[in-house]
Formats: structure tokens, sequence, C-alpha cells
């Protein structure tokens, strides 16, 4: 049986990896990391467009080999929607690949993080200022697209409970 997939999408700083690792431990389940971080931390110039599909490809093919391994849910940090809602904002356009692979790349539920976690800064994040922003836009895409998502918020056990609530009263065996 496949793992239903649930994508935990959100703004810079909302919690986006430590949400995804909790769920994962409570399901005793595997959870995807975000490819991004990893690959720009190795990075020894400054990103550009082109880099956006790699790291797409990355983090679906990593994707796909958790799935194989992921009991009842797995979780995902970060999709192809964050970095398509990345990519129009820094570059006024989405690699026709990326915009593809979100066509066919379906999910069974989403979870968006609220803003309301304090901003910490970190060397790969650009902007506090714009997290309502970002956060309009991510719904707005789901909303676009009829996705079934939930909003999470809350801090700490708040939040994941907050997740968890809606896992239940949204997801079916």
């Amino acid at each position: 049986m496949k793992p239903k997939r649930i994508a935990v999408i959100g703004p810079e700083s909302t919690g986006k990896s430590e949400l995804c690792q909790s769920l994962a431990t409570h399901f005793q389940t595997g959870w995807v990391p975000e490819v991004a971080r990893s690959y720009l931390d190795s990075l020894n110039r400054s990103y550009e467009k082109k880099d956006l599909k790699v790291i797409a490809k990355e983090q679906l093919r990593l994707e796909d080999k958790k799935a194989e391994h992921a009991k009842n849910y797995l979780f995902c940090d970060t999709t192809l929607i964050v970095l398509k809602v990345w990519s129009d904002h820094k570059y006024g356009t989405t690699d026709v690949w990326i915009e593809e692979q979100l066509i066919a790349r379906r999910y069974d539920f989403y979870l968006l993080n609220n803003i309301d976690l304090p901003w910490i800064p970190d060397p790969q994040r650009e902007h506090p200022a714009l997290r309502k922003y970002f956060f309009n836009i991510y719904e707005e895409y789901l909303k676009a697209k009829k996705l079934p998502y939930a909003i999470v918020s809350g801090k700490g056990k708040e939040r994941k409970k907050c997740a968890l609530d809606a896992l239940q009263s949204r997801i079916k065996d």
C-alpha cells in the first residue's frame, strides 16, 4: 500500500521541518527533508534560476525513495509549490518542467503553516517582512487548484495538535 503523501508548505521560518519530523515520529514513518537547504549550503556561489530545477528533481527523487519505506504516511517538507512561488517571485517565471510536475504530482493533503511563529534569521532566509505576502500566495494557489489543505497554527505541541486534528478530520485511511 502506498503511503498518503502529506505536503507541509508555507513561508520561511514557519516550522515546516520541525513539524514534518514531529509528525513522522508520531506516526512512526518517514519524512522528506527540504532538498533546497542542503543544496544551497553546498553551493560556492549565489543560486540561479537553473538551480531550482535541479533542486526540484532531487526533491521528487528523494520523495519517491522515501515513499518506498514509509508506513501509512510520508511527510514532505516543502514541495514544488514552494519552488514555483519562489521562482515566480524572484525570477518572474517558473521552469516549464517544474510546472508540468506540479500538475503530475499529487499529494493527499497539504498542511499550510501559518506565520504565527517568530522569525528566526538564517543565511538562506531572504524576506522576513514578506511572510504574510507569501502565505497568501500559497493559500490562493491551494484554493485555485482545489487542493485539500488546512492551516496549521500554534507553537510547539499546540501546532502539532492542530496538524494532527486536521489530518484526522480530513484524511481517510
